[in-house]
């Protein structure tokens, strides 16, 4: 299921990356190739709404399934173990620390 999300995200990614090179910085895009730069059609406006449109929908899904997917992980669980004491005491008494030599 993570694995088909994924695909979606990776899809969606790329599309917008084409949405968002059909676009024009300076408002033209699309309708300018169709329209002309200062006539606005009713068939321009809807390439530009549908650009629009599709822009933001397209964010939407990457964000909504990208958060999805961050919920969805299972934190990793460490396993610490305590290291083994590899020293055996020097006067035999395995409660007592050993001391030191004088």
């Amino acid at each position: 299921m993570d694995i088909f999300f994924q695909i979606i995200i990776i899809i969606a990614s790329l599309l917008l990356i084409l949405l968002v090179f059909v676009q024009n910085p300076k408002g033209g895009g699309l309708s300018s190739d169709f329209g002309g730069g200062g006539q606005q059609l009713g068939g321009v406006q809807k390439t530009n709404e549908f650009v629009e449109k599709g822009t933001w929908t397209l964010a939407g899904i990457i964000m909504v399934l990208s958060v999805f997917l961050t919920l969805r992980m299972k934190p990793e669980t460490k396993v610490i173990e305590k290291p083994q004491a590899t020293e055996q005491p020097v006067n035999g008494q395995p409660g007592q620390p050993a001391q030191p030599a004088k």
